[in-house]
């Protein structure tokens, strides 16, 4: 199965599933969406009220900013796989609970797996969370590390601007640099690969 079949079979689980109470209160699961062969994923935290009308993330206020943040860091929304640690809204837009967590990261995992993203940004703490335990994103932010073969981003999720003014110029700040943090570790990753073909005895740059 391709990675496009194998995605659209993880979202029709992730709609049907009823593996915690979030599936009681949803009007409609939020898989994700994005190419099936994207190079880069986004990771956010779970479906607010506009994303569970319309079953898609990242639709209202905070996802009109998203699409101006990641235009202004040269990386095209239709170009990116965008999803969330956890599939359903939580009631109030409360923060996901542990078991939520559990039940969603089977399918983030899965889907993970089906596009093998060379980079990772997650937004939010919890998507964060995934890949930093126990760090502060205030302190992490807008910073790469490689993880497993994989660039991982942390970055603050947009509605944080929306909900803390002052922080809109740092998120506008970290999108901005963000293409050219990419194009840096790539490159990076690049002449590590060429060093060790040169001098197999070289420790792996991961």
């Amino acid at each position: 199965m391709d990675a496009e079949s194998t995605l659209a079979k993880i979202a029709e689980n992730i709609r049907r599933c009823q593996k915690c109470e979030l599936a009681h209160s949803r009007k409609n699961a939020v898989p994700g969406t994005g190419p099936a062969n994207a190079e880069i994923m986004l990771i956010g935290e779970g479906p607010g009220f506009h994303e569970n009308e319309q079953g898609l993330p990242f639709v209202g206020a905070s996802g009109k900013f998203l699409t101006q943040l990641l235009n202004d860091g040269g990386l095209p929304r239709d170009t990116v796989f965008i999803t969330n640690v956890v599939k359903c809204r939580p009631p109030d837009n409360r923060d996901p609970q542990e078991q939520e967590l559990k039940a969603c990261g089977v399918f983030l995992d899965k889907q993970i797996e089906a596009i093998n993203p060379l980079i990772i940004i997650t937004l939010g703490r919890f998507s964060m969370a995934r890949y930093f335990e126990n760090a502060r994103i205030s302190k992490i932010h807008g910073q790469a590390v490689w993880r497993d073969e994989r660039l991982i981003v942390p970055m603050y999720h947009p509605a944080a601007a929306l909900h803390q003014p002052k922080l809109r110029s740092v998120i506008m700040h970290d999108f901005a640099q963000l293409n050219d943090l990419i194009s840096k570790e790539k490159e990076r990753l690049t002449t590590a690969g060429e060093n060790k073909e040169k001098d197999p005895s070289q420790l792996s740059f991961f």
